[in-house]
């Protein structure tokens, strides 16, 4: 056995257990290909979601909307962008500035970092899905009310049933403490999968603190190579 074989065998072992400490007796088994959704799938997602909905059906039922606040002070709604059948699915936190401006999630100096990531790991941006927890920019990028969570987290879980992927990642504090229900510190979270409705989630840094302090982009590396194990991607050669 090699030494990436036993580290993966061992990352699954911690992931397996936290299954079962919070009452997982079944992973969902999806009969009819690595992208079909889970049988149970409805039953995570809530009495507002169908069995087999797709991303345009969620967008559809946004609409123009105006479920918060938030609503009355965006220029445009920043659904969500990429594969519908994407492996991988990228959460952030809410759009800024330029996302709302283009109407496209993560376009900005942290987005263009997400991008190389991404890269990195052997993929475009239009291999992966890449969205926020917020549909809407807040003022001045100020950190989301709950009232607007509330409002908008859902339409952000059943994007991910619909696409239905091997593996999720959130970036930065906000959304890793969201989707997981935690108040842990994001460098607590981080390092290892989480149970996310039956779909390992690997909580990371988000690119905006790499660009704060860049020593983090050697965290966020391991991360997503721990992300690639799982899936069975190999980083591409560096040419030259």
């Amino acid at each position: 056995m090699n030494r990436e074989t036993g580290e993966l065998i061992e990352y699954l072992r911690v992931y397996l257990e936290e299954l079962r400490e919070s009452g997982v007796d079944a992973l969902p088994f999806a009969g009819d290909g690595p992208n079909a959704a889970p049988a149970a799938a409805d039953e995570a997602v809530g009495p507002s979601s169908a069995p087999g909905e797709t991303l345009e059906e969620i967008r559809a039922e946004l609409g123009d909307c105006c479920r918060c606040e938030l609503g009355g002070s965006r220029k445009n709604l920043v659904f969500g962008v990429g594969n519908p059948h994407a492996r991988i699915v990228f959460v952030g936190e809410a759009p800024g500035r330029d996302e709302d401006l283009q109407g496209e999630p993560f376009v900005g100096e942290a987005g263009q970092l997400l991008t190389k990531i991404i890269q990195a790991m052997g993929y475009e941006r239009s291999d992966v899905y890449i969205c926020n927890v917020l549909k809407c920019r807040p003022p001045g990028n100020r950190d989301p009310l709950p009232s607007e969570v509330e409002a908008c987290a859902s339409f952000m879980l059943r994007q991910v049933m619909a696409i239905n992927p091997e593996a999720v990642v959130a970036l930065g504090k906000f959304a890793a403490q969201t989707l997981l229900q935690s108040k842990e510190i994001i460098s607590r979270l981080r390092g290892r999968f989480h149970d996310y409705h039956g779909i390992p989630l690997m909580p990371t840094f988000h690119p905006s603190a790499l660009l704060r302090d860049p020593a983090k982009k050697r965290e966020v590396w391991e991360d997503m190579q721990q992300v690639m194990r799982l899936v069975g991607k190999e980083a591409p050669q560096k040419k030259g």
